[in-house]
């Protein structure tokens, strides 16, 4: 069976848009594995595209965690996110749960259940300029597969296969208070009341949930309101504080 990982960005899309147009062999599904978390912009063009794609062959699954809550239990580990610290400890990171529970667990369960016990080869949106991103499966039932490592394809080569194609780019793919997002991302969000409602709702909840450590979604450890967006450039300094997924969330 071949799946494919549709997150709903750049590059999973693109992927599945050159398996609807024949440019890449057929596979059986693309599952989408949905957070509840994401922006309402990549809600908004998944129910614009994932008609154009039945229609073409590409058939999407989505599925679900059983449980998306940011705030697991109240105390150490019970964070679901890897959101930064400060407080009696030295300043850090809380290690990442939320790909793991949330997308690749729920793909899998779906997978599990579909299989017939036969191999699986899951295809993975990542392109050759994120080439470290790349991991092999952990499972033995489930090989991993990258077409745009194998056509050396960029996320610029994504946006202009796209585009001369005549199909949209869609916007990028993560949870809408993910605390690996970029200064850009961040100001983005800002610009959707939606996404910045639960933005501010989410720094909110975990901000005492680890006691004695206080938790923020954003690296310079203030309350997301109170963070200056401002680019680097903006502020006539470098940049200190955008950070890069190693996940899968963004494809």
């Amino acid at each position: 069976m071949k799946v494919l990982s549709l997150g709903w960005g750049v590059q999973s899309f693109t992927l599945a848009a050159m398996v609807a147009l024949g440019e890449l062999e057929p596979i059986d599904y693309a599952i989408h594995a949905d957070t509840t978390h994401e922006s309402q912009l990549t809600y908004e063009f998944a129910d614009r595209w994932r008609g154009w794609l039945k229609e073409r062959g590409v058939e999407v699954v989505t599925v679900k965690p059983k449980s998306a809550k940011v705030v697991i239990s109240i105390g150490n580990g019970g964070i679901a996110i890897p959101a930064y610290t400060i407080g009696e400890r030295k300043n850090g990171q809380l290690h990442r749960q939320c790909t793991g529970d949330w997308k690749i667990m729920s793909m899998r369960r779906w997978i599990q259940a579909h299989r017939n016990k036969e191999p699986v080869e899951q295809w993975i949106g990542i392109s050759w300029d994120e080439s470290q991103r790349m991991k092999f499966s952990d499972v033995k039932y489930i090989t991993h597969k990258w077409p745009l490592l194998d056509k050396r394809m960029t996320r610029v080569d994504c946006k202009k296969w796209l585009t001369s194609h005549n199909i949209e780019i869609p916007p990028r793919s993560a949870c809408t208070f993910c605390p690996f997002h970029s200064t850009e991302e961040w100001r983005r969000i800002k610009n959707n009341e939606h996404d910045w409602q639960e933005v501010i709702k989410t720094d909110l909840e975990i901000r005492k949930a680890w006691q004695p450590i206080d938790l923020f979604l954003h690296p310079s450890r203030k309350p997301i309101e109170e963070v200056d967006f401002r680019t680097a450039e903006e502020k006539g300094q470098l940049s200190l504080w955008d950070a890069e997924c190693s996940g899968i969330c963004g494809v």
